[in-house]
């Protein structure tokens, strides 16, 4: 740790987050041994765009598990603070996630980029509008357990990217510039096994960044990690923080 806060004292920071950084704050991941899919791996048709558009009970589940999403209870962890912390240290740069549930804004960090989208809006898979979740939430629990677009009828469904969607093109460039832009690129709390956000590592590495990957289960990118931290994550970035202050 001593090392990586050196590190961090003399360059630029950029922080990959994935679904580990918020299970302390009571949302689960999704790959783990108590992940959401290892659990249900049906469920992980609720996140193909293909059974989504394809099958109604499908899109019914999925309004529920929406209305019920953990995240609109969670707050921001210890380790979503810490990131904060080093942004306003003038440390890190930029937070890219994998997460739609919005925590790192909630803490407070300015610069979060989401590879993923967002649960806090809807989005017409017809005529691309987007409205507040909470709004087409009040119209699921009125009764409605598919609710269309209120402006073409289209399909709605979250505005975060579903397998077999297309990502969003300015934002994956957002992404890269901030990666090559990095002296240190810090993975946290992600399997680094979903493309493109993975390959965020080549892309710093081919930069010339060190990359430090804190998880508690392997990923692809140990082997060509300058480090690897395993210790829980809502410990190791509190301390990071506090030792590059």
């Amino acid at each position: 740790m001593r090392d990586l806060a050196a590190w961090v004292n003399a360059g630029e920071v950029v922080a990959l987050t994935g679904a580990g950084i918020s299970t302390d704050s009571g949302i689960p991941d999704f790959r783990g041994p108590g992940g959401v899919w290892t659990r249900d791996p049906e469920a992980m048709k609720l996140s193909s765009i293909e059974h989504y558009v394809a099958d109604p009970q499908i899109r019914r589940r999925a309004w529920q598990e929406r209305l019920h999403n953990p995240a609109w209870t969670a707050e921001p962890n210890a380790a979503h603070h810490a990131l904060v912390d080093l942004e306003r240290a003038g440390k890190l740069t930029a937070v890219i996630t994998q997460n739609i549930d919005g925590l790192h804004q909630r803490a407070g960090a300015a610069t979060v980029i989401e590879l993923h989208g967002t649960l806090s809006q809807t989005q017409c898979l017809g005529c691309a509008e987007r409205r507040p979740m909470p709004e087409t939430l009040a119209r699921v629990t009125a009764g409605d357990p598919d609710p269309a677009c209120l402006a073409c009828g289209g399909l709605l469904k979250s505005a975060t990217i579903s397998f077999g969607q297309a990502m969003d093109l300015a934002t994956l460039e957002a992404a890269a510039g901030a990666a090559m832009g990095c002296d240190i690129f810090l993975a946290v709390g992600t399997s680094l096994t979903v493309h493109p956000a993975a390959g965020l590592v080549d892309v710093a590495r081919k930069a010339g960044a060190m990359v430090v990957i804190v998880n508690a289960a392997e990923t692809p990118y140990d082997a060509v990690a300058d480090m690897v931290i395993r210790d829980p994550i809502g410990e190791v970035l509190p301390r990071l923080a506090h030792a590059a202050a």
